[in-house]
């Protein structure tokens, strides 16, 4: 009983989120998605210019899934840098911004899938030399 009352927090433990997960099967509760940005994987990225859009920018960006259960979509954050190698620029982009629609909430990676978003931002200089991605 008391792993189903606490089955949230259990969730958040590699240790205890089998335990928890084997309870509710029993019990045919569930468990909150799991969370491990440092488990995903940048595969392939590419920030170009948005042809016909003065200072828009099309961003490509290829990712895994290398946690050991399934885990609710990212959070990406993009950040912009100038020659200098100061960030001039950060966006922090849900699921949403980058899917174009909320991903459904049984909708979540599975470990090992890679997937491919593609998704457009405003440059906020023209001073931009490079680029880098985070997960949160």
């Amino acid at each position: 009983v008391i792993v189903i009352a606490d089955r949230a927090h259990l969730a958040t433990s590699p240790r205890w989120r089998p335990l928890a997960s084997a309870a509710c099967t029993l019990a045919r509760c569930t468990l909150p998605a799991w969370r491990e940005p440092e488990a995903l994987t940048l595969l392939n990225r590419d920030v170009r210019p948005l042809p016909g859009v003065a200072g828009g920018l099309q961003i490509q960006v290829s990712f895994r899934n290398d946690a050991r259960w399934a885990q609710a979509w990212p959070w990406l954050q993009l950040s912009l840098s100038d020659a200098d190698g100061r960030v001039i620029g950060t966006r922090i982009l849900s699921p949403q911004d980058y899917l174009g629609q909320s991903p459904a909430a049984q909708d979540a990676l599975a470990p090992g899938q890679a997937v491919h978003v593609a998704f457009r931002v405003r440059e906020p200089a023209a001073s931009t030399a490079a680029f880098s991605f985070d997960f949160r």
